[in-house]
């Protein structure tokens, strides 16, 4: 059935490079025409000429219209604001990713940058590399070298989470070569242990079977863990709207209109349902275990589920890193809850950006009103400040991790 090519226009972005932009019109137009770029030389006069038309005036209506990804108008909203590039007290940020780390970047950008903050304490969850394809000897070398090389340079400002590497688990001796690596890594300097989303994702097994997050093989990986005294900090999953039809009542549609391989469905790998449920599963069978629930669990959007988690399961903390605009959309009930579970929630940001911390200290310091958030796709609203009392905001920036990750330097931190 023949399909108006105008139909997709909307999909050709005047930010792109010229040739980039001309080379999709006319992808466009060879699909819609019935035509191959192998044939175009064979193409009668009359034929490329029309295409030619069609491809200006293409070009000529899509210059002159703007997409929804480029609507982001600023507010007119005269309201006070007290913007805050520095944490009221020192805090250490639980969740940051930081490899191929060398001694320069950590003198001339990292510490500088982590002093302007008043970050304390940086704790880099990618021990043994993020994404690294080497073999396993040569990970925790990785590490070791890293974890000397940061103790070297900044003492006491950086502590190392291990990486488990997931080769070959579901054979013979799996379990007890990864223990033993567990064991060793600590030994060698590292304080915790980080799950990354693999698990549960797209981690097989030596069948090529899909790893749930409660396999068997990991039982004693976490109660190893529980017996050295080291916090988990698990990722499981993504946000619950990226199984969701990607449709007009799907809050994250513009994050996955700019990146559609983050779209999930109950085949892609399983349901999120029972992702989270693998990962809650953990959590019951190991109640000797600290485990860091990062991303607030997806539960930052449903404050209530997330009392009921912290209430049936007293060995885990919340992590907020990359949930910060959950609560600056609910400033009352966000406040509630901090202050309610003020024992039970750790700060981390994710992914490093000096300026993105901002957002994060305007939100929980300030009562600042509606003021923007720093990406667009992760949240189309405005923020609110909790204006959180000094004591919650000790305990969220420091004292809580503190508590639960051995091996740092308490003196940095007021009393």
């Amino acid at each position: 059935m023949f399909r108006n090519p105008w139909e997709s226009v909307e999909y050709i972005r005047p930010d792109r490079s010229f040739f980039d932009e001309w080379r999709g019109i006319l992808a466009l137009i060879l699909k819609f025409s019935n035509c191959q770029i192998l044939i175009l030389p064979k193409m009668k006069i009359r034929r490329l000429l029309f295409l030619l038309l069609i491809i200006c005036f293409s070009h000529f209506v899509s210059a002159q219209e703007m997409s929804f990804e480029e609507y982001n108008p600023p507010s007119t909203l005269v309201v006070p604001e007290n913007p805050v590039k520095r944490a009221k007290f020192p805090f250490i940020d639980i969740h940051s990713h930081q490899w191929n780390v060398s001694q320069e970047l950590i003198t001339n950008k990292l510490v500088p940058e982590m002093d302007e903050l008043n970050m304390g304490v940086m704790v880099n969850l990618s021990g043994r590399g993020y994404a690294r394809d080497a073999d396993d000897i040569d990970r925790q070398e990785y590490m070791y070298s890293m974890i000397r090389r940061m103790n070297g340079v900044a003492p006491g400002r950086f502590i190392v989470f291990t990486n488990l590497s997931f080769n070959g688990i579901g054979s013979p001796g799996w379990s007890e070569k990864a223990v033993a690596d567990l064991q060793k890594d600590v030994e060698n300097g590292a304080n915790g242990l980080k799950i990354f989303k693999s698990l549960g994702l797209s981690v097989k097994d030596v069948n090529g079977e899909r790893v749930p997050v409660d396999h068997p093989d990991l039982d004693p990986v976490w109660a190893k863990a529980g017996e050295l005294g080291i916090p988990v900090l698990i990722h499981s999953a993504d946000p619950a709207a990226f199984w969701e039809p990607m449709d007009a009542n799907n809050e994250r549609w513009l994050e996955l209109k700019l990146n559609p391989g983050r779209r999930r469905s109950a085949t892609n790998p399983a349901p999120f349902e029972q992702i989270i449920a693998e990962q809650l599963h953990v959590f019951a069978k190991h109640p000797n275990t600290t485990f860091v629930n990062a991303h607030m669990g997806w539960m930052a959007n449903n404050l209530d589920a997330a009392e009921a988690h912290l209430e049936k399961y007293p060995n885990v903390y919340f992590g907020i890193g990359a949930v910060i605009a959950e609560f600056g959309r609910q400033p009352k009930r966000a406040r509630a809850f901090f202050e309610k579970y003020q024992d039970r929630v750790v700060f981390g940001k994710d992914a490093y950006n000096k300026e993105e911390f901002y957002t994060y200290f305007r939100v929980l310091e300030t009562e600042d009103e509606y003021f923007p958030y720093y990406k667009k796709y992760h949240a189309f609203w405005a923020m609110y400040g909790l204006g959180l009392p000094d004591e919650v905001l000790k305990k969220l920036y420091f004292k809580n991790a503190i508590k639960i990750i051995p091996g740092i330097d308490e003196s940095r931190f007021p009393d």
